[in-house]
């Protein structure tokens, strides 16, 4: 998506700000402590929380002082001026009456800028907000500042890496190519000293007495699966706002439907449990005889490299990873053209690390299992696709052949064959 950074000037500082889409109403993003907005769109789950929120809203986002494209000193700007800062970018895009959505620590400048200007907003959303971090009276259950202070040195230790040791690593799971996206985030957001100074910062705000004052309406939400950040305080902070509503949300982008429905009073239809998607399987020529050759822990380490390529050039053609077969993997795409692109740059990738792959691809029904899986007979015929493919050759059903008309990719009939176990008689064509 081409966005267009701007700059608000407040104070002596320059807040980097962005607006994007043209709904009936104003959404303004308030980030956590670090962030850039130009590399936000780079992260998948990232862009497609705040594409779901353009989709039905004009949305606004920035960086905080010292963080991303915005100037000032990151952790040395007290939250009464970061909330001028707000207000300098609510008036540099011409808002006059948003809601505000924030997330983890931006949530306290979020509930500080709606208790303090009532008059200026019109909704507030917090996702996952941490009233105070550290434990104290009434709040004996948050992290001891030993504990802080042990994160704060992990964080600023890692701060910038893809180690899987860093805090958030979690968050990445065993996926490199993701890590290494959040990785560079976070260098493009800040230093690792001035993320110390943040954290720092961050860990001594307490705004539970700020709860009580915020008179628009509130969700809060939280992620089910969020095991981070303790759940009681996201509870605490529904339990103290005047009449909050609290809502648990699957890990399946389901955010921006409660987002939308609390904010417009509309939720679109449900997402359906079945989805129209083109199945990408691949598979490892000859990997029981490679494996044998390298040994476990040579082909463990090949294998990885196999992965990782995989999922990451699944990802830059706009698919997604659905999980790893040992020696291949499943992905699918809103597009067959991409879905073909991908298998081919897969290909070619992974005959620099001398392997040899099979492919094959589907377009067809696919439903939506429990854990990101898919079920189906679209599933179980690209499946038995790819098993006909010789090494290194990208296989495909008629049906992908007649959707991607015009798209430039050529292919050669296959023939006509029977797959096991499903019915009829199908044309496979070569892409070539």
């Amino acid at each position: 998506m081409d966005v267009v950074t701007k700059y608000a000037r407040s104070g002596d500082a320059q807040v980097a700000y962005q607006v994007v889409g043209e709904g009936p109403l104003d959404v303004v993003v308030v980030p956590s402590f670090f962030s850039n907005i130009e590399i936000d769109w780079e992260l998948p789950p990232r862009a497609r929380f705040l594409e779901g929120l353009a989709s039905f809203a004009r949305l606004i986002q920035f960086d905080r002082r010292g963080a991303g494209m915005s100037g000032g000193v990151a952790g040395a700007t007290p939250l009464e001026e970061q909330i001028d800062d707000v207000r300098a970018v609510l008036e540099a895009a011409q808002s006059e009456y948003p809601a505000l959505i924030s997330i983890a620590e931006g949530c306290a400048l979020a509930v500080l800028f709606a208790a303090s200007h009532p008059s200026l907003v019109r909704a507030l959303v917090l996702i996952t907000p941490t009233p105070r971090v550290v434990s104290g009276p009434g709040y004996e259950w948050a992290q001891t500042r030993e504990e802080r202070s042990a994160i704060v040195q992990a964080v600023v230790e890692h701060w910038g890496s893809s180690s899987p040791e860093q805090p958030w690593g979690a968050f990445a799971g065993d996926n490199e190519h993701r890590r290494r996206l959040l990785a560079r985030h976070r260098r493009l957001s800040m230093t690792p000293d001035a993320a110390a100074a943040s954290l720092v910062m961050v860990g001594e705000l307490d705004v539970r007495d700020a709860l009580p004052s915020v008179q628009c309406p509130t969700l809060v939400l939280r992620r089910a699966n969020d095991t981070f950040v303790d759940p009681r305080h996201s509870r605490y902070a529904a339990d103290h706002i005047p009449n909050a509503q609290y809502v648990e949300v699957p890990p399946d982008g389901r955010a921006v439907h409660e987002i939308e429905q609390f904010l417009t009073g509309v939720r679109r239809p449900a997402v359906s449990d079945r989805v129209l998607a083109t199945v990408l399987f691949t598979d490892i020529v000859d990997s029981t005889k490679r494996a044998a050759e390298l040994g476990d822990s040579g082909w463990r380490a090949l294998l990885q490299r196999h992965d990782e390529l995989a999922r990451e050039q699944v990802e830059r053609h706009r698919g997604r990873y659905v999980k790893s077969l040992g020696d291949g993997m499943l992905a699918t795409f809103d597009g067959p053209s991409r879905a073909i692109s991908s298998a081919i740059a897969i290909r070619d990738g992974v005959r620099r690390l001398g392997l040899d792959i099979r492919a094959g691809l589907h377009t067809g029904e696919c439903e939506l299992l429990a854990g990101e899986d898919i079920g189906g007979l679209a599933v179980h015929i690209g499946a038995r696709i790819s098993s006909l493919a010789a090494p290194g050759e990208v296989l495909v059903s008629s049906t992908v052949r007649d959707l991607i008309v015009g798209s430039g990719q050529t292919l050669s009939d296959h023939g006509a064959h029977e797959l096991k176990g499903i019915p009829g008689t199908w044309r496979i064509f070569a892409v070539e």
